[in-house]
């Protein structure tokens, strides 16, 4: 993510200062989600709701406020890397969390690496980590600094998950302290810079079932970082490739490689492809997650391009047996901005009056709907941006018939919405936090924060949460009227999604993940 394109070189500048603080994959890294009351037992174990993507959460007795400083419903902290994009993923009494190896010296290998920690939910200790080198050469395929990028999704003892060199692996829950379980056996080399000799694998070196490299298999162009969430349904991995353009800009290395890929969840066989030649059409990379929706007897997979184009494809059946790899069947597509370019996409880039646009955040189903936020791209597009509510029963184009209401947002978005008891909450890379009818699309309140926002909103327990690049992390009543119920100043930006579970909420910050609960939740947690 180069700022090369910018036309005034005080811009290019400024935008470049920002931009080093932190990559955009990760503002994705908005998400929370679902499940449960506060018995203490319900686990967060991939990012947004099951399926749907819904950034909301059934926890219950989660605070209003915290005080590092003072230690107010802090129950622990731990230091992470020096910049973290990914948002905490719970289960089985695990906290996992990616960020970077800067400032570490503990590592058994010299170099920068994008770092998977497991924590024990309990109190932060850690358990095990998966170590990746990050890939040499051009910067803009593994963004320096970047670290892991992905929120892992959790299927019983095993973990997936996409690391920074663009390979999903499967992990053991336990990582090695019940042995290398295999069939991949190379964690060693793994996790070792070329050039350098491996060593001995420790205790806390995560263990690896398989692995599939989406770039050596030729499923995509890595650009910056990877960022995916991956959806499971059944014995199926769906997930964004990451496909993206060159160190210019202006060029798509991989234009026919596929956009959306499945996985067999047991052996890491690729199963299905799209055929949407989207490739040609992306502006800069394909960083949103896909979520499933099961209505009038379709089963759909929905999931947004790097094109802009938000599409329905139908599920796979069960038990499908080996053989070539499939193409998902398109059910329908949906032009995000119908009036943007098609042509020549990347003649526009640095353009910021006109250009095409794209989406980054995750698709929400909710009833028949699903609700979008794009716009402009961050870096080298135009400024705007707009939250669009899309109905789902239709076929084939439903760019103008599946349209139910649009909403401008500010400048830029790549938050997943979050929609709860009639109402939509989502933030914006303007510092706005907006409230919205979810049936209407009238806009009810705006906050404005004091800094960009890149993580999504979460909704649990009656309250909404949300973090700024800023640092500061705000959290309102979830109605109709607007009430800011605290402000928390924690000194270091906030990229990664909030999450809730087991009575607790996670936050973290570039440096810093932080359990949060109140005193009564802390003693029932031991």
């Amino acid at each position: 993510m180069a700022m090369n394109g910018f036309r005034s070189s005080q811009r290019r500048t400024n935008w470049q200062s920002w931009f080093h603080k932190g990559v955009a994959f990760l503002f994705l890294a908005t998400g929370l989600f679902g499940a449960a009351s506060f018995s203490l037992a319900a686990d967060q174990p991939q990012w947004g709701q099951r399926w749907s993507r819904n950034m909301v959460s059934d926890e219950k007795g989660l605070p209003a406020t915290f005080d590092p400083e003072t230690g107010e419903n802090i129950k622990w902290s731990v230091p992470l890397g020096t910049e973290t994009y990914s948002s905490p993923i719970v289960a089985r009494g695990c906290v996992f969390i990616g960020t970077n190896s800067r400032g570490r010296r503990d590592l058994p290998h010299p170099g920068e690496f994008g770092v998977l920690l497991c924590l024990d939910q309990r109190d932060g200790r850690l358990r095990w980590e998966l170590i990746v080198p990050k890939i040499p050469g051009d910067a803009l395929r593994d963004w320096p600094g970047a670290g892991h990028c992905s929120p892992p999704t959790i299927d019983g003892d095993r973990v997936y998950v996409v690391t920074n060199r663009a390979e999903v692996v499967c992990l053991d829950l336990d990582g090695l302290s019940d042995g290398n379980d295999g069939p991949f056996r190379d964690e060693a080399r793994h996790q070792t810079p070329a050039g350098q000799q491996p060593t001995e694998l420790r205790p806390t070196d995560a263990d690896i079932i398989w692995l599939f490299d989406m770039w050596a298999e030729g499923c995509m162009y890595p650009h910056d970082s990877a960022h995916s969430s991956i959806l499971i349904d059944g014995d199926y991995l769906y997930l964004n490739t990451g496909n993206g353009v060159d160190r210019t800009h202006r060029r798509i290395p991989a234009p026919d490689a596929p956009s959306l890929i499945v996985l067999d969840k047991r052996t890491g066989r690729l199963i299905a492809q799209d055929a949407e030649r989207i490739g040609p059409r992306i502006f800069h990379c394909t960083w949103s997650s896909p979520a499933l929706v099961d209505i009038d007897g379709r089963r759909l997979i929905v999931f947004c391009g790097g094109d802009g184009v938000c599409y329905a494809f139908r599920a796979l059946p069960s038990g499908l047996k080996p053989g070539p790899v499939r193409t998902l069947e398109r059910v329908w597509r949906f032009d995000f901005d119908p009036h943007a370019p098609k042509e020549n996409v990347h003649s526009y880039i640095g353009n910021r009056l006109v250009s095409p646009s794209n989406i980054k955040s995750m698709p929400v189903v909710v009833g028949r709907r699903v609700y979008l936020t794009g716009g402009g791209d961050i870096w080298w597009g135009k400024r705007k941006a707009w939250l669009k509510c899309v109905d789902i029963t239709g076929s084939g184009d439903v760019t103008r018939s599946g349209l139910v209401w649009s909403y401008e947002l500010q400048y830029h978005c790549c938050s997943t919405p979050a929609v709860h008891d009639g109402l939509i909450f989502v933030a914006d890379c303007g510092r706005m936090v907006h409230c919205l009818d979810a049936v209407t699309g009238k806009p009810y309140w705006t906050h404005r924060t004091g800094g960009p926002i890149w993580a999504s909103t979460l909704v649990a327990d009656g309250k909404v949460y949300v973090g700024t690049r800023r640092g500061d992390f705000w959290v309102f009543s979830a109605g109709r009227k607007k009430k800011v119920l605290s402000s928390v100043r924690l000194g270091s930006p906030i990229t990664s999604t909030a999450t809730a579970a087991n009575g607790v909420l996670y936050v973290a910050t570039f440096e810093r993940l932080y359990a949060i609960a109140r005193k009564e939740a802390k003693a029932a947690a031991r």
